[in-house]
């Protein structure tokens, strides 16, 4: 007798489902049962699906989505209803998805159909009707476990998510999640009354008879819903672990990819059947912890990469250098591998010491293999004894070498290599025995400066492009002397942009928390502390960094539509003070000199910046602008009237409200300023006239190698301004 003969016999057609043309096909008695003449027939799943109960299609696509992945039968229940939606029959229907010869993504599914039976009055159906109350309950279990584990950040948060799931009516009592390495497997995490370590089945080979072991091999689900059933398919397992607290027990595999990355266990306390409804919550589950896992492992893995190769990149111990004081900073803000920002400390063959700090453009893996690559060479060219300005020359060379090295096209472009990449740099070789500074700044922040009195000023240096855009760019040197007790500041855009600041007011910033450990009394008489140790600069380096990531930053952004988060990376340096700087009776002095070339009269612009920052709490506005009027005009005539470079020394001394600014300009020539009475239309020959006009005091002192223009200026009215003498260095009209 033939299959389906026989089939018909017992009133059991035969239907077939292909998952890719989603065509249905039923053999005579399968069509007789849902409705349809009883012939064999091919419907489209439309069709198909207007036989059925809408609520029990759905119910059956669950079904069948667990058994594909767990590659068990389907079984279910379906009423058949006619066109009008009366209910024809129930049907009984078992089916097993078969893959597709030649398709890796396609499957057959293959059933039959069987009419239920009316159950006898007085008596109900088999198995409990699932409500539409218990249906919510369990779609807002998986919403907010789903969100819960894709909120996780570490292993460690996933697998306490996973202890504190409460499923809707049949919640374990016991958890547990098994991570393989090799050939074994190891329990990772846990949750309930398990016992430790010393459990047998706490890392155990991957052949052994257990049944989180048999999940891991064959990558299937195992359902023990009674002891019986556990001690029968695995005896040795349960005479060893005598689990006889619970009554039901589920091994579900954590799949990503395909691969299998271990097991997850829930043990439950009482009796559960593992209906369909209950087999789909707890794979949707093992589906999102698999995920959430391998992401966190990435994650991790990740970080400890970033970890691992930033602290390759930073000194392997705090700088000491006689006579200065460091402190450094570095804060992974950014997002991919965290990585761009570096700094170093150098030791020269001279005797002197290199500081270097810098930004490689981007975060991803190809800027991480560049900033090693970068400060291995810089290293290598500063020990060799280079000037600052050879040292970024090369170093801008052969990172334009290693862009030609990965060509034209950015990481998308059709060969799928990286574009060419630039970065910023700042290198300072550092005398501490006469306190000078030689900077060199490719594209990078200028440094700033806190002087003796607490004052942040920002000193302008001159600087080329980025390192790598041009290899044949200049990069000139820029002589700062930081005096006994002045603090230094290099940083990267980092500690100025983030919260969506911009130059300006990211170094506004700065400037509140850089300035306040001098400010120390009410009384803008009293005397700022000097003498600060090396914990004092450690936490100021901690209040930079807080300003931009603590509490109070999120309540001061700055105007940028957009937050430019980015990494951090600060150096402090601070020359020690002398004792006859500060003493009883002596106030603080605030200092600064700058050299204007003659090849860089565009630095005449930054050197009256600068002297309004020195002046930024000085009494008089007006005074100010005549004191930038007065520098810019001495320093064009240097520059205009003489082939030399033009030395400028400002120094205010004295108590808030009554001090002086003296500011000097020195120069190489031997020829004297004279007076001049300029016409009207006349473009020059006031310079003298500005001075007589606007200054306290002013005078021109000849000297050996040149001679030196100065002037004068008193904070107080001329009435109330102190005597000359008082200070040491009388003035000479």
């Amino acid at each position: 007798m033939r299959t389906e003969d026989l089939l018909a016999a017992i009133a059991t057609g035969l239907w077939r489902w292909d998952s890719v043309s989603g065509a249905v096909s039923y053999d005579a008695e399968a069509a007789r049962l849902v409705g349809l003449p009883a012939e064999p027939v091919t419907l489209p799943e439309a069709a198909a699906r207007a036989c059925f109960h809408p609520a029990d299609w759905l119910e059956i696509k669950a079904i069948v989505d667990l058994a594909v992945a767990e590659g068990t039968l389907a079984e279910a229940r379906l009423r058949i209803v006619d066109e009008k939606g009366t209910v024809l029959r129930t049907v009984r229907t078992r089916s097993r998805p078969i893959a597709r010869g030649g398709s890796e993504d396609g499957y057959y599914l293959l059933g039959t159909l069987q009419e239920v039976p009316d159950p006898l009055p007085g008596t109900s159906a088999a198995g409990p009707p699932i409500t539409g109350d218990w249906r919510r309950n369990r779609e807002a279990f998986l919403l907010d476990a789903g969100r819960a584990l894709a909120e996780a950040m570490s292993t460690a948060e996933v697998l306490r998510v996973a202890a504190g799931l409460s499923m809707p009516g049949f919640s374990p009592e016991g958890l547990a999640v098994f991570g393989v390495q090799g050939e074994r497997i190891s329990v990772i995490g846990h949750h309930g009354p398990r016992p430790g370590a010393d459990h047998p089945f706490h890392d155990i080979a991957l052949g052994t008879d257990y049944p989180a072991a048999e999940v891991v091999r064959t990558g299937r689900a195992v359902y023990l819903p009674t002891p019986e059933e556990y001690r029968g398919r695995f005896p040795a397992a349960w005479s060893l672990g005598r689990p006889r607290k619970r009554r039901s027990w589920a091994f579900l595999p954590l799949i990503v990819a395909g691969r299998t990355i271990g097991a997850w266990m829930a043990g439950f306390a009482h009796p559960v059947s593992f209906s369909p409804d209950e087999r789909s919550v707890l794979t949707t589950i093992a589906r999102m912890l698999a995920q959430a896992l391998s992401r966190t492992a990435l994650q991790e893995t990740e970080r400890e990469l970033a970890d691992g190769l930033q602290r390759s990149m930073l000194p392997a111990s705090k700088p000491d250098i006689p006579g200065l004081t460091v402190a450094a900073r570095y804060v992974p803000t950014g997002g991919g591998l965290q990585v761009g920002d570096w700094y170093d400390v150098i030791g020269l063959p001279s005797g002197r010491t290199a500081l270097v700090i810098g930004d490689v453009q981007g975060h991803d893996v190809h800027a991480a293999g560049i900033m090693g690559q970068l400060r291995i060479a810089v290293r290598a060219y500063a020990s060799e004894g280079h000037h600052p300005d050879a040292v970024l020359s090369r170093a801008s060379r052969f990172l334009a070498g290693l862009s030609a090295l990965d060509g034209p096209d950015g990481p998308d472009g059709p060969d799928g290599r990286y574009g060419p990449r630039f970065a910023t740099c700042l290198y300072m070789e550092v005398d501490p025995v006469a306190g000078t500074l030689d900077i060199a700044r490719a594209g990078h922040p200028d440094p700033a400066v806190r002087l003796a009195d607490g004052t942040m000023m920002i000193r302008p240096t001159a600087g080329g492009l980025p390192l790598g855009i041009d290899p044949d760019t200049d990069y000139p040197t820029t002589r700062v002397v930081l005096e006994p007790g002045e603090t230094l500041l290099m940083c990267t855009d980092g500690l100025i942009e983030t919260g969506g600041h911009d130059l300006e007011t990211g170094w506004d910033r700065i400037r509140k928390v850089f300035e306040r450990p001098a400010t120390l009394t009410d009384d803008p008489g009293a005397l700022p502390s000097h003498g600060l140790g090396s914990d004092d600069l450690e936490a100021l380096a901690d209040s930079l960094v807080q300003a931009v990531h603590g509490p109070p930053s999120h309540h001061t952004t700055g105007p940028l539509a957009d937050r430019r988060e980015d990494d951090i990376a600060l150096l402090l340096i601070r020359r020690e003070a002398e004792v006859c700087l500060v003493g009883p009776g002596s106030a603080p002095v605030r200092r600064t000199a700058v050299t204007v070339a003659q090849a860089e009269p565009e630095r005449i612009a930054g050197t009256r910046q600068q002297l309004r920052d020195m002046l930024h709490d000085w009494a008089d506005p007006d005074q100010v602008e005549s004191a930038v009027l007065m520098l810019s005009e001495l320093v064009t005539n240097v520059l205009v009237h003489t082939d030399g470079d033009a030395l400028l020394v400002a120094e205010v001394s004295g108590r808030h409200g009554s001090r002086r600014l003296r500011l000097d300009v020195a120069d190489s020539s031997d020829e004297l300023p004279h007076r001049r009475r300029p016409g009207e239309l006349a473009s020059s020959g006031r310079g003298l006239l500005l001075l007589e006009m606007l200054a306290d005091n002013w005078g021109v002192d000849p000297r050996g190698d040149g001679k030196c223009i100065w002037y004068e200026l008193y904070e107080a009215s001329p009435n109330a301004r102190p005597d000359p003498a008082a200070d040491g260095s009388a003035p000479r009209a």
